[in-house]
């Protein structure tokens, strides 16, 4: 019974000793710490000249830059197709992150620039109007001015599509009646049946042509 007890307390000795501050005190680097090991003290390593992160290759330079070389360019890259998806994605992306400066319709007359901040330019001057569409990315990724860079705020593909829509909304605001395939410009403010509140939503009365009839969404008469 003796020798039990021995050895019991000597395998509780052995616990005892095999959970010291080692299991969690580690010899090992912490972050930013000073190290004597390197020639120039710094614990934490620059990563190995040349190294790519998985995921990161980012072989399509003008698709992360919007450049052709040291110059915008003025395509959409091929990775984002023009269509009604795209537009749609970058017209609710565009009145998250833009519309508070350079408003909705993209005059410059934002609510932050009512309040104070200053104006950014509009869209529709003939600067703007005439700019490549890298021009756009490259500000958006970099910033310009008093406008800081959103690269962390919207990915590569989301910067692009607000792109596109920027120069949708350039051309509906300076839009011809033959860009609008005959329809009046401006167009007539739409008429409401009943105006909603904020749990309804409102109701739209038919539009109607010059003779008073009836069309669908296609222009065709009814």
């Amino acid at each position: 019974m003796v020798k039990l007890r021995i050895v019991l307390g000597l395998v509780a000795l052995t616990i005892l000793v095999g959970c010291r501050n080692d299991m969690h005190d580690q010899p090992r680097f912490k972050p930013l710490a000073q190290s004597d090991f390197y020639a120039d003290l710094r614990s934490s390593r620059a990563p190995v000249e040349g190294t790519v992160a998985r995921g990161d290759l980012r072989e399509d330079s003008y698709f992360y830059t919007g450049k052709i070389g040291a110059n915008p360019g003025d395509y959409m890259p091929a990775e984002v197709p023009v269509n009604e998806e795209t537009l749609e994605r970058g017209r609710e992306r565009f009145n998250i992150y833009c519309a508070p400066c350079h408003s909705r319709v993209g005059d410059g007359n934002g609510m932050l620039p009512q309040r104070g901040y200053r104006h950014p330019p509009s869209y529709h001057q003939d600067r703007l109007r005439k700019a490549p569409l890298g021009y756009f990315f490259d500000v958006i990724t970099n910033g310009f001015g008093a406008m800081p860079d959103y690269a962390s705020q919207i990915p590569p593909d989301d910067r692009w599509k607000i792109v596109a829509y920027i120069r949708a909304l350039q051309l509906s605001q300076n839009a011809t009646a033959a860009d609008a395939a005959g329809h009046p410009i401006p167009s007539a403010p739409p008429r409401f049946e009943e105006p909603g509140s904020g749990a309804t939503l409102p109701v739209q009365l038919p539009q109607t042509n010059e003779t008073g009839e009836r069309e669908n969404v296609s222009g065709a008469h009814q």
